[in-house]
């Protein structure tokens, strides 16, 4: 077995990192970043890209939709996802997706109030995942919405030819999103609501990709998509570690939410998750055999890194255990 596993959300500016993790136990992340190969990469998104035959920036819109379940077809779709700008000390932050938690009602509510703003139907097979397909292609530079997120929604984005006709748009979107019924109701009940859109990912779906791994392990419906596309087989990530029969791509997501706000305490529990329910098994696997090679594609604000180990690079006994505060810059 060869595990490659994808760990967004791992690594945060070292300052912050040598606060957080100081007092936790983590062996088996501490063998891998110390004995394995460790090379920079330029971000998940490039390397997917790459490992998969994609055209970049990744057609995010697309894939996701297919991962969803929908039929995206032959024309160019782009994410248009509800967000929650929460109002910041100096700019607006775009907020969580995950804690808006639309109901399917409030979901179809809000996407009937903005047809006449909006050219094209919105298709959300799922509340809070947002598909345009687009009439003409959509010409904007943007963000990702998982990197937006804790992030200040600076007025210069979307970018791009078409920029200031989309940040036009979302100007008016606002306020209708404002006055409506549903966001009313949740501001009474104290739940975050939904005051703009998101657009992001934009992309015709490929006609193939290439077939790099056996399996996907994952939750993220992106990377289902890609999965369906390269023809690989796809299955929820299992709550632990076990070994597979030959190339397989996990990706473990707990992570993510947690650095996006800064939740320290949540962030934590999800990086002793990783390491007793996944590195250490992993790693014991490696040692005795059972998986050939594990290599760990960890980002996050610090950047991204790739950190490949074989059963060989464990023996190299003077490469001393590195803990995630102290990788090299």
């Amino acid at each position: 077995m060869h595990l490659t596993l994808l760990v967004p959300g791992l690594l945060w500016p070292r300052e912050i990192l040598r606060d957080t993790t100081f007092d936790l136990p983590l062996p088996a992340l501490s063998t891998l970043l110390g004995r394995g190969r460790r090379s920079p990469l330029a971000g998940v998104d490039n390397w997917l890209a790459q490992v998969f035959g994609l055209p970049r920036p990744l057609p995010a819109a697309p894939l996701r939709l297919l991962g969803d379940g929908g039929v995206p077809g032959e024309g160019e779709w782009l994410c248009l996802d509800p967000v929650h700008l929460r109002i910041g000390e100096r700019a607006a932050v775009v907020d969580a997706p995950a804690n808006l938690a639309l109901e399917p009602e409030e979901d179809a509510a809000l996407r009937n109030i903005l047809r006449p703003l909006i050219e094209g139907e919105i298709v959300a097979p799922v509340p809070g995942r947002w598909h345009l397909e687009l009439p003409t292609p959509a010409a904007i530079e943007t963000l990702p919405l998982d990197q937006a997120v804790g992030r200040h929604a600076t007025p210069d984005l979307p970018g791009g030819p078409a920029g200031p006709r989309w940040r036009r748009l979302l100007a008016e979107v606002q306020p209708v999103l404002h006055a409506h019924a549903v966001n009313r109701r949740r501001e009474d009940a104290g739940r975050p609501t939904v005051n703009s859109l998101w657009p992001w990912g934009a992309g015709c779906l490929p006609s193939g990709a290439k077939h790099a791994f056996d399996r996907l392990l994952a939750d993220e419906p992106l990377l289902r998509g890609l999965a369906i596309v390269a023809g690989m087989e796809s299955r929820p990530l299992p709550a632990r570690f076990a070994p597979e029969r030959g190339p397989t791509l996990a990706h473990f997501s707990r992570l993510v939410m947690p650095a996006a706000s800064f939740d320290a305490t949540a962030w934590r529990a999800g990086l002793t998750a990783l390491e007793d329910e996944w590195l250490a098994p992993a790693l014991a696997a490696l040692r005795s055999g059972a998986c050939r090679q594990l290599t760990l594609i960890a980002d996050g604000d610090g950047g991204t890194l790739e950190i490949t180990t074989t059963r060989h690079d464990l023996w190299r006994f003077w490469r001393k255990p590195v803990s995630l505060a102290d990788l090299p810059a």
